[in-house]
């Protein structure tokens, strides 16, 4: 076992141990539930109509047309299939 370098340890600040984590309590339950809906939480923000991701089988020429249109083409797949949809093609 090594011995701890003693220009790292601050005794201002101790090690926290099992004692301190057996008190935790969730962030909620401390600050209140109106303070957690005001937090910002990391990522993008939720869609109000989100995706759904599905697995479909096409035809390599197919997918390798579509990707050769660039960045993007699924986003303009996805928008002419919803045309297809709304004209009622599909």
């Amino acid at each position: 076992m090594t011995k701890p370098n003693p220009e790292l340890i601050d005794h201002e600040l101790p090690e926290l141990g099992d004692d301190f984590f057996a008190r935790a309590r969730p962030a909620a339950a401390v600050m209140g539930e109106a303070f957690m809906e005001r937090v910002r939480r990391p990522g993008r923000p939720r869609s109000e109509a989100p995706k759904v991701e599905v697995k479909i089988r096409l035809d390599a020429n197919v997918v390798e047309h579509l990707r050769e249109t660039g960045k993007g083409w699924q986003t303009r797949v996805n928008a002419e299939l919803a045309k297809a949809v709304r004209q009622g093609r599909l």
